[in-house]
């Protein structure tokens, strides 16, 4: 266990996982200046995706809720794999959630609050955000779910 963090991640019950490799030609996370700013992560468990579809058609809105806090968890690891520590997070600044959805699925920002309660509850006021919730047709792997986050590190970290 490293900090503050990742020790109000095991209270909650949860486990930072390994970053999730790239499925493509690109970096999890990246470092400018005082901020990480991660690709976006699709709610992998150990390597696979749980469910695929589209929310409001294959995959129910609850469902994806969970997926999108699994998507933050990941994002998470991305970021303690630029810094090397999650207590060096001053806040985060902004979550993006990308939710492949059915034609007439509308409630994609019940959706993404699945990371932003997670992010809440790991963080605390430091996990408040700005964000932006976006339906798309498809997804990769037809992921119903994908979230990037940017953070902004604490001074001289």
């Amino acid at each position: 266990m490293s900090g503050v963090v990742e020790a109000k991640l095991a209270e909650l019950g949860l486990i930072l996982p390994e970053v999730v490799p790239p499925l493509a030609t690109y970096q999890p996370a990246v470092r400018s200046g005082s901020y990480v700013f991660t690709a976006g992560q699709l709610p992998m468990i150990k390597g696979n995706l749980p469910v695929t579809g589209k929310v409001g058609a294959e995959v129910s809105a609850e469902q994806a809720k969970e997926l999108a806090a699994t998507c933050a968890l990941n994002a998470l690891a991305a970021v303690k794999s630029v810094v090397g520590d999650l207590d060096k997070i001053a806040r985060v600044v902004k979550v993006v959630g990308f939710i492949a959805s059915a034609p007439d699925f509308t409630a994609q920002p019940g959706v993404l609050n699945g990371a932003s309660e997670l992010l809440g509850a790991v963080l605390g006021e430091k996990g408040v955000h700005a964000r932006s919730a976006v339906g798309v047709a498809v997804l990769p792997l037809d992921a119903p779910v994908e979230i990037e986050i940017q953070v902004e590190l604490v001074a001289g970290a």
